[in-house]
């Protein structure tokens, strides 16, 4: 399915900031779907005039559908759904007299111009329609949703509404079914939803809302002992669309603003609520997690370079020199592991950026190498989960190590380390330009530790596909191939 973008880009005329304000309103236009019980499709007019394109379209969570199938992408032509027109020609909010009952089902057709901005143009019209299949005498809770709902729509025909000035809304922004409080100019309550107040109850509060000054009446419950919150204020008596939280005896509630503002003036505004005690106390959880967790990657680093920090002290004691070699050879690979929890106990998750880690293995490298070796590396690791990330580090270290030892000895050379990584791939090639591989290598055969670590942590640990060969010219090529997850 196109997106709103693509619709809007490839057949309409509209420019950038009338497609900015049509984006605006579609991150935020489920509100009014869930006031007004009611379907909502966006029509813009094509290039020419001559057609009405569906751009957007939104379901209410409060009561049925009246579209089942997607309409993104439809057009039809200018005369065919005459409310359209109408409210396009007349920038005037329409409304049908009688339900159409053509798709089986009674259906209440609306339009609503959308302008863009209070001097702004219109740039298109909302097609609100509302089964009405399961109508009935409205509760209270239904009136103030539907008188909300038609201050709601004066706002976007007026171009006050979405709000220009607000942040954008969050995913976990509080919703309708949420909880709803209607407030007067004044800032007191004029309408409370069940689950509203059950919010506030939740909160401490025992007296009834209705009629309650919203802001004082938060303020006494969760600030008495305490500076109060300045957007609170705000938030509380409906002046500006913002959001805030408010805690109280473990309780926490989040609150959004809705000014309603029709015909020049501030006649109100919605306050949404939200219970998220529950929410915040996961997100406390995984803070405490997190930092647990970076605690212990901290403390294995130090643990890691006290164990190789005693290794070379050992290999100093040693008067043999092969014991000496393999005591170094076990600080580097201890050493290659610390790194990485290094990384790890900076980062709020188990993903490292590992080119950092390759240029510190090759670094470490390079310092240790009797002869005069340059390493360079193209292309980028980029982002691994830490369970490849440990091993890939030390396959690193070997092989790099078994370049600098056996392809060069005392002679100067040349390491390259090429990294390709695609959507589901990493593929690894070290290479040298050293002496090259005895006439009878065999790797399923041979005796050295540091291959014999490389094919296990590559083939069996990393499921992956390790090959090892002579280059053209002289020297060693020796290539990885894993399957890692997208970055």
């Amino acid at each position: 399915m196109p997106t709103l973008s693509d619709l809007v880009s490839r057949h309409t005329a509209l420019e950038s900031a009338d497609l900015d304000w049509i984006h605006s309103l579609v991150s935020d236009w489920q509100l009014l779907a869930d006031l007004s019980f009611a379907d909502l499709i966006l029509w813009v007019p094509d290039q020419g005039g001559t057609r009405w394109l569906a751009v957007a379209q939104m379901r209410p969570t409060t009561g049925p559908t009246v579209y089942h199938d997607d309409v993104v992408g439809m057009s039809v032509a200018a005369g065919e759904r005459p409310l359209i027109d109408v409210a396009w020609a007349e920038r005037r909010i329409c409304r049908e007299g009688d339900p159409d009952w053509s798709s089986g089902v009674p259906v209440r057709e609306e339009t609503i111009p959308v302008r863009r901005g209070r001097e702004g143009s219109i740039i298109g019209v909302i097609q609100r329609s509302t089964n009405l299949s399961s109508a009935r005498t409205p509760s209270r809770l239904e009136l103030t949703y539907l008188q909300s709902a038609s201050d709601l729509a004066q706002m976007v025909a007026e171009g006050r509404f979405p709000f220009a000035e607000e942040e954008p809304i969050l995913v976990r922004s509080p919703r309708v079914g949420d909880g709803l409080l209607r407030l007067d100019k004044a800032g007191r309550v004029t309408y409370a939803s069940p689950n509203a107040l059950s919010a506030y109850r939740r909160l401490g509060l025992h007296a009834d809302l209705v009629g309650a000054d919203l802001g004082k009446t938060t303020a006494d419950l969760c600030y008495s002992d305490e500076p109060i919150n300045e957007d609170l204020m705000l938030v509380a008596s409906g002046r500006a669309p913002r959001e805030t939280e408010v805690e109280n005896g473990g309780t926490v509630v989040q609150l959004r603003a809705i000014p309603l503002i029709v015909g020049g003036g501030r006649i109100g505004a919605l306050v949404l609520i939200r219970d998220v005690t529950e929410l915040r106390r996961r997100e406390r959880e995984l803070l405490t997690k997190d930092a647990t967790i970076r605690e212990i990657h901290h403390r294995v680093k130090n643990n890691l370079q006290t164990v190789a920090a005693l290794l070379r002290l050992q290999a100093r004691r040693l008067n043999n020199p092969e014991g000496q070699e393999a005591l170094n050879e076990a600080v580097r690979r201890v050493g290659s592991i610390a790194i990485v929890h290094e990384i790890l106990a900076q980062m709020p998750e188990e993903m490292v950026e590992f080119d950092d880690i390759a240029d510190r293995v090759i670094a470490m490298t390079a310092e240790v190498a009797v002869a005069q070796v340059a390493i360079k590396r193209t292309g980028g690791f980029g982002v691994l989960p830490a369970a490849v990330a440990t091993p890939i580090a030390m396959v690193l270290t070997e092989l790099l190590q078994n370049a600098v030892e056996h392809g060069f000895a005392h002679s100067s050379g040349n390491v390259q380390v090429v990294v390709r990584r695609d959507a589901d791939r990493l593929e690894v090639v070290v290479a040298d330009d050293g002496k090259g591989l005895p006439a009878d290598f065999d790797l399923e055969a041979t005796g050295s530790l540091g291959l014999q670590i490389v094919r296990t942590l590559v083939v069996g640990e990393l499921s992956g596909r390790l090959g090892v060969a002579g280059r053209d010219g002289g020297g060693t090529e020796v290539r990885i191939s894993i399957p890692v997850q997208p970055a």
